[in-house]
């Protein structure tokens, strides 16, 4: 667009020049004939001023359609800056939804966990009672057996008074 921009206004420039430099010719009269009357006018001078009316022209549709398409980047930058608040609204219920669902998953795991534990420490003291029976139960067992053989030791020997 910069080089475009450049051409146009070497172009005019050179247009200008010429002009100039042809001054005598652009301003001598000729007859002109516009269709429905005739004119002594001075045809490079019209020539000048309708290319002066067409460039004329052509800037203020250049500067119309440059206008039209920064109201319209505009109103692109508009709805994009809208499209990437709503993305990012949805990115944040996003990572919320997952914060609830890790906190639900890490509630529920914890829950388990503390059953689990109850469940084993059920468990342990029942083992430990079962336990502590069947020692006692042996220690009542040695202690009959124990009994009986010092019943045996006592019946099988004489007491020697010394």
């Amino acid at each position: 667009m910069r080089l475009k921009t450049l051409l146009l206004i070497i172009g005019i420039l050179l247009i200008v020049v010429f002009a100039v430099l042809n001054v005598d010719e652009f301003v001598r009269p000729s007859t002109l004939n516009l269709g429905f009357t005739t004119m002594q006018l001075p045809l490079g001078l019209v020539m000048f001023m309708l290319v002066m009316v067409v460039l004329l022209m052509f800037l203020i549709t250049t500067l119309y359609m440059r206008n039209a398409n920064l109201h319209e980047t505009r109103g692109y930058a508009k709805q994009l800056a809208a499209q990437r608040e709503l993305a990012d609204k949805a990115e944040a219920s996003r990572f919320t939804e997952l914060h609830r669902y890790m906190q639900t998953q890490a509630d529920t795991t914890l829950v388990q966990t503390n059953n689990t534990v109850a469940a084993f420490n059920h468990r342990l003291a029942q083992t430990e009672n079962l336990l502590l029976k069947r020692l006692e139960q042996s220690d009542n067992t040695n202690a009959a057996y124990w009994g009986q053989q010092d019943d045996a030791l006592r019946r099988s020997r004489p007491l020697n008074p010394l």
